[in-house]
């Protein structure tokens, strides 16, 4: 049995965004901060294909879900300063 990994890394790449750690940060600080009324899933960055999938994902709990929950954390917090 093959164990899937849930990280990060493995989310953007699900998503078909490049998942190395810089790319992330890149695309976490770009986006940021995304409205507390707006749920992830719609967010305006996404294509159909990725919103669909987190909708999804998150509704039914899903293995990504909690993955998922630590991204949009990270969308929502806002940034200290320039970095």
């Amino acid at each position: 049995m093959e164990l899937l990994r849930h990280d990060m890394r493995a989310l953007f790449e699900q998503l078909g965004l490049p998942g190395d750690p810089d790319a992330v940060e890149r695309f976490i600080v770009a986006h940021r901060p995304v409205p507390s009324d707006i749920r992830l899933s719609e967010a305006a960055f996404w294509s159909p294909g990725q919103a669909s999938f987190l909708r999804d994902e998150i509704q039914e709990d899903a293995e990504w879900a909690e993955i998922i929950d630590e991204l949009d954390s990270a969308l929502r917090a806002r940034q200290d300063g320039p970095h």
